[in-house]
């Protein structure tokens, strides 16, 4: 019989890299052009059906991308996390560059190595890219992590990456 399980997933990154509209287009399939600054944190809830036939519901955690934020709230936002996205936007390499802070962070509060997906996000804009797949795939090997391109707004390997994670997320917990 197949199982059920609950995850808590948290999206970190710098502001306007995409968290949001990513989150939005894995839960309710749409896109929003407009930038919407979120404010403190938002949890939205998806299930995903496993191909073991598992139900995984996901409560995806959304959080403001401010590094002042992100030290006040960290260890409440990360407490409990199974898995976690860290997205960056491929045409602003500083969103890249900041990425060990986040993943510093994360690792000084959770007590567990937890399946982390790196995503270079917003690849519908490539001829506006300042890095591209090798630069990711460099830093989701030094952390132990997956990586894809996406893009929130044409819905590239959104799907995917949550799903991925959910399995790894399941994988760990039959250990």
């Amino acid at each position: 019989m197949p199982k059920e399980y609950k995850m808590k997933i948290c999206l970190v990154g710098e502001p306007a890299v995409g968290k949001t509209s990513l989150i939005r287009r894995f839960v309710m399939d749409k896109f929003d052009d407009k930038y919407l600054t979120t404010i403190g944190t938002k949890v939205s809830k998806k299930e995903v059906v496993l191909d073991d036939g598992s139900k995984v519901i996901l409560m995806v955690w959304d959080i403001m991308g401010q590094p002042s934020f992100r030290q006040m709230l960290k260890e409440s936002y990360f407490y409990g996390a199974n898995g976690i996205i860290a997205v960056s936007d491929i045409t602003r390499k500083e969103t890249l560059d900041a990425m060990p802070d986040w993943i510093g962070t994360i690792k000084s509060v959770l007590d567990k190595e937890v399946p982390i997906v790196f995503l270079g996000n917003k690849c519908d804009l490539k001829d506006a890219a300042q890095f591209g797949e090798a630069e990711l795939k460099q830093l989701a090997d030094m952390n132990n992590g997956k990586y894809f391109l996406t893009s929130a707004k044409t819905g590239d390997h959104v799907n995917e990456t949550f799903t991925y994670l959910a399995e790894e997320i399941v994988k760990k917990l039959k250990r």
